[in-house]
């Protein structure tokens, strides 16, 4: 008989890595033999249409034709959603899940899922695409760089240094948020075990006092049988992901101007038009949203592929994708980003905000014999192979549902 996966994420779409992770153990699970039950939220993109009876409603926030009250209903409801638990209860009662694999629940659905899931005796995991439990803005990373002043229980810095988008009303809701479900424990006593996909998040989450016992190491991975690699090295770097501020772009389009070496951007966000500025009159192409063959296709043709992240990065999906296309790998000394390469065999790091530091690592890179790059392309799509494959996420998964009791199928 099948065992019965209830498996939960705010979105049911591929919006970003998380979803993609969440859709992708779904798919590993159903083929191992689970009966997967998703719990979401309704919107227009979703996978099998926009509205499905199970799912909560759409709460999206910064809606402009939003009154005052409605910003206030869909506040109170991002703190905690009595119509998430109410619908998710029926669905429990249907289904009677074996056990329940958590992804990103803030906002959206709301921590207030968790005490339901816990009462009703069903082992609840929870992967942290990020660090929300401990940081109310997600990030540890505000104005002035990284932060870690909420450290201690101090969640009210939120506010003070309004990290959520510089705006003081948001920090104040998700500073109430942090401390309503700290105070109701909805966390530490509700989740039976924690994933996390980087070691450092796993260390950096024990620094701030959360107990070891209860999280654990699980990477996240990559087919790389779906990916071609192209080991030839071209001429020029690439960046692809999200345009924002904590990704560093800044940063690598002036390396890339001092070290006199081309590269393309790809991706699209809320920094684009400054970087098109700062880009003005060098060697950068930007080349938009790309997915798909077009996507890897421009991936493949890069001499490597930059992180040059400025936050904690957790385990970048496009990072160990980049390494599937045999692409060598420069990337930040931040977050878990330098776990994801063996220094000098399978890439490179450097200073994250250095400037100096990686136009000089790109201009060596550049110089290198082409042979050299592409060994270390191919020892980068070896390590995908060997450290992070779907079957040892398996493995993983496999091994933290069984020390909670429950028997793979």
């Amino acid at each position: 008989m099948a065992a019965t996966l209830l498996s939960v994420n705010n979105y049911y779409y591929p919006r970003g890595g998380a979803e993609v992770v969440f859709f992708r153990h779904n798919g590993m699970l159903h083929d191992a033999g689970w009966a997967v039950v998703p719990f979401a939220m309704n919107h227009r993109l979703n996978v099998g249409g926009p509205e499905q009876s199970d799912f909560v409603s759409e709460l999206e926030y910064g809606r402009d034709t939003d009154d005052a009250l409605t910003k206030i209903r869909k506040g109170l409801k991002a703190v905690y959603s009595f119509e998430a638990r109410s619908k998710l209860a029926r669905l429990i009662d249907r289904s009677s899940p074996d056990l329940c694999h958590a992804h990103n629940i803030y906002h959206h659905l709301s921590p207030s899922i968790l005490g339901l899931i816990h009462r009703r005796g069903i082992p609840l995991v929870m992967t942290l695409h990020d660090l929300k439990i401990a940081c109310p803005a997600y990030s540890m990373l505000t104005h002035d760089g990284i932060c870690e002043r909420c450290t201690n229980g101090r969640l009210y810095q939120v506010v003070q240094h309004r990290c959520m988008k510089g705006s003081l009303a948001l920090s104040a809701l998700v500073m109430l948020e942090s401390y309503v479900h700290r105070m109701l424990g909805s966390y530490l006593g509700n989740v039976d075990r924690f994933l996390v996909p980087s070691r450092f998040y796993l260390r950096k989450l024990r620094e701030w006092g959360f107990p070891a016992e209860r999280f654990e190491y699980v990477p996240n991975f990559v087919a790389t049988e779906s990916f071609t690699p192209n080991f030839q090295p071209g001429k020029r770097f690439v960046f692809f992901g999200r345009l924002s501020p904590e990704k560093g772009i800044a940063t690598l389009i002036r390396a890339s101007a001092a070290a006199g070496v081309g590269l393309d951007v790809i991706g699209t966000g809320p920094a684009e038009a400054e970087l098109h500025t700062l880009a003005a009159d060098q060697d950068v192409r930007f080349l938009g949203f790309l997915t798909g063959p077009k996507l890897n296709a421009a991936v493949a043709s890069a001499r490597a592929v930059v992180a040059p992240s400025e936050w904690y990065e957790n385990a970048p999906l496009a990072v160990l994708e980049a390494a599937a296309l045999g692409k060598p790998l420069i990337v930040a000394n931040i977050g878990g980003l330098p776990e994801l390469i063996v220094e000098g065999e399978s890439g490179w790091s450097f200073e994250s905000r250095s400037v100096t530091a990686l136009a000089e690592l790109l201009r060596r890179v550049a110089e290198l014999p082409d042979r050299d790059v592409a060994a270390v392309g191919m020892a980068a799509r070896r390590r995908m192979q060997e450290e992070f494959s779907p079957q040892r996420y398996l493995e993983g998964i496999r091994a933290v549902y069984g020390r909670l009791g429950v028997t793979w199928p």
